[in-house]
């Protein structure tokens, strides 16, 4: 039993493919942005945006990308609760991850009016986030944000729910549409 999210999985159910560009908010320790990278990796026209306000994980990403000679990662400080604050072009992502950031940040509305501002129109949203929370890992329960509450802002700024997919035991995984 994986009580994970298990990055490498969750890229096999989403469609990601060579070519694109994908934008990784709040990326923490890259664990999405590297995988997204590997499964890019081969097409120059390829990119992968890990973007974050923790300067110190964006160099961890780098080092790592560095390392794996993942050239299609790309390292991006910016506040993803602010307006035009991943400093990416509007319009100018396929697809963007928001993985286990809904539950840790102030204003998750930003966050999606963020994500909605540089995909695509017809670009896609991927949300995973946990679904309860245990022991001593995950967030606690206060801070939860349920899978429908996630979609429903989503809906509200205008994105079409697409599918479901398994993030692991204790997450959620779904994918929007922007429209």
């Amino acid at each position: 039993m994986n009580t994970f999210s298990d990055p490498q999985k969750v890229i096999e159910q989403c469609d990601i493919f060579p070519g694109q560009h994908v934008a990784d908010l709040g990326a923490g320790s890259g664990a999405y942005t590297l995988a997204i990278g590997r499964k890019i990796q081969g097409d120059p026209n390829s990119r992968v945006f890990a973007v974050d306000v923790q300067k110190d994980l964006l160099t961890r990403i780098d080092s790592q990308a560095r390392e794996e000679q993942l050239s299609s990662v790309h390292i991006v400080w910016g506040d993803i609760e602010e307006p035009a604050g991943t400093r990416l072009r509007a319009d100018s992502v396929h697809t963007v991850f928001i993985a286990n950031i809904l539950f840790q940040v102030n204003n998750k509305k930003a966050v999606i009016e963020e994500a909605k501002r540089i995909l695509h129109s017809d670009g896609r949203i991927i949300v995973i986030d946990w679904s309860d929370s245990f022991g001593n890992i995950g967030p606690s329960t206060d801070h939860i944000i349920s899978e429908q509450r996630a979609r429903s802002l989503c809906e509200e700024l205008g994105f079409v729910f697409e599918k479901k997919f398994h993030a692991g035991e204790h997450h959620y995984g779904f994918i929007m549409r922007n429209q």
